[in-house]
């Protein structure tokens, strides 16, 4: 059973009022629950992995959720046309699986031209003392950031088999990706604030955000918040397992 969600701390930064909701990937290393339904409508404590996700960007403020569907996307239509409190419009990757890149300039159109969130609807965390999407609105500063990610070092990411994304100095600057063969000390968890002005001269789709991601870091606008709360990595059936037992336990 799901516990009611704590009221945490708020901080004053500008809450970004719209988001795009990722949820066209295939979820494969889901197997065999993604078999029958989208990955982003597996149950995690007794809610779908999306409805969590959708949880947090109501609780911040945000009014208007942007969701792409590619896999299963009758069925996640039908499921968004359920949720409340939210104005949700769909960009429908049917023909073409995107990737995130991709899927970010298919539906540019829709994000408007204010910073916007951006979250994996497969992404599961629990806030810290601080509520992290205002964390994350409080650190934005468009002065100087074209992107913003949400990080949590790499010792405390649950049931995640990666060896870290990036480095990071005192500021929060990204100062460079993890070499092959190394490994760094923070991992991207899924949410980040980004600048609509930076999805243009984009590649042919299918393809990675990190093609904007390097460019803002080329420009020196790229940063990094620390996540002060819980993190799982839900890519896998044993994955949800962890996930609920961290919650249970609070």
């Amino acid at each position: 059973m799901t516990k009611p969600r704590a009221i945490r701390p708020r901080l004053p930064g500008k809450v970004p009022t719209t988001a795009m909701v990722m949820a066209a990937g295939l979820g494969k290393r889901m197997r065999p629950l993604t078999a029958t339904r989208p990955k982003p409508l597996i149950h995690v404590a007794g809610k779908p992995l999306l409805d969590h996700a959708l949880d947090h960007l109501r609780a911040a403020g945000v009014k208007r959720a942007v969701v792409n569907v590619h896999y299963l996307a009758d069925t996640l239509e039908a499921h968004l046309e359920t949720i409340e409190g939210l104005d949700i419009e769909v960009s429908d990757e049917r023909g073409q699986l995107l990737e995130t890149g991709g899927g970010l300039m298919k539906a540019r159109p829709l994000l408007g031209d204010d910073p916007i969130f951006v979250v994996n609807s497969d992404n599961f965390w629990l806030d810290g003392p601080i509520d992290a999407l205002s964390l994350m609105a409080d650190r934005w500063d468009p002065a100087i950031m074209d992107v913003l990610l949400l990080l949590v070092p790499l010792a405390r990411a649950h049931c995640h088999g990666g060896q870290g994304d990036f480095h990071i100095d005192a500021a929060g600057k990204i100062i460079s990706r993890r070499k092959p063969g190394r490994v760094a000390p923070y991992v991207f968890i899924g949410v980040q604030i980004l600048n609509p002005a930076i999805l243009v001269v984009a590649p042919e789709a299918p393809f990675s955000t990190m093609v904007f991601w390097e460019r803002a870091m080329a420009a020196g606008r790229a940063y990094g918040v620390v996540h002060q709360g819980l993190w799982v990595d839900v890519g896998t059936p044993r994955a949800v397992a962890r996930a609920e037992e961290l919650l249970e336990n609070g």
